[in-house]
């Protein structure tokens, strides 16, 4: 499995990036908004640190305006995938981006039928969000299951990037069904290191270590 940063936060993808951990980045206009610096810059110098897809979301309601948004962003770098939210216009958009061989990330789908459409429309990737239908009181887990046995009845060149998550539970869970590719905030890419056991076996080993031979 794929692990993209959902940040537009440099020294946080520099971080993990320096361990190998980060195959491509999602942004949002939330996130680039926190960073509070220019949007075409914070993408340009992600594009330095990160070798792999880096997706940038248009802003515009309507396909017309998406397109042309689409165009000025990937011309930024080569590996800029265009996000683009799940509604009619954003599938008119997606299917006339595909066809001139721009990729499209089609964000905020919260069903199996919208994955299906994005995949049906040319998106190579699809975005489900699971915290925010685990909100709701609904599965967002099992939202996504039944998006991975779908795909894989077909030959779509559309990956699954789960999104919204919101705890390591939720990438243990999407690792298990097979999933694609998981877009991890920084602070629950900092849990997945986190187990009890390990802290205290290491402060065992290291105060054994000490008695043993620090005294000599």
């Amino acid at each position: 499995m794929k692990f993209f940063l959902d940040t537009a936060n440099v020294e946080r993808i520099r971080y993990f990036a320096e361990m190998g951990l980060v195959d491509g980045i999602t942004t949002n206009p939330s996130l680039i908004a926190k960073e509070g610096r220019d949007f075409k810059e914070v993408i340009s110098q992600i594009t330095e640190i990160v070798d792999g897809p880096i997706s940038a979301e248009v802003v515009s309601t309507e396909a017309v305006g998406m397109i042309e948004e689409a165009r000025e962003l990937a011309a930024i770098h080569e590996n800029i995938v265009i996000k683009i939210p799940m509604t009619r216009e954003g599938i008119k958009a997606t299917h006339q981006l595909a066809s001139k061989g721009i990729r499209v990330n089609m964000t905020l789908v919260f069903s199996p039928a919208q994955a299906l459409l994005a995949a049906k429309a040319g998106a190579r990737y699809v975005s489900p969000f699971i915290g925010r239908l685990d909100d709701i009181s609904t599965d967002g887990l099992d939202m996504v299951a039944q998006i991975r046995a779908i795909l894989d009845n077909y030959d779509f060149e559309c990956e699954i990037i789960a999104a919204s998550i919101r705890h390591p539970l939720h990438v243990i869970g999407v690792a298990k069904m097979g999933v694609d590719i998981a877009t991890i905030p920084p602070d629950v890419m900092d849990k997945l290191f986190n187990h009890p056991l390990t802290d205290i076996g290491l402060e065992r080993f290291l105060k054994d270590w000490e008695n043993a031979f620090a005294k000599r």
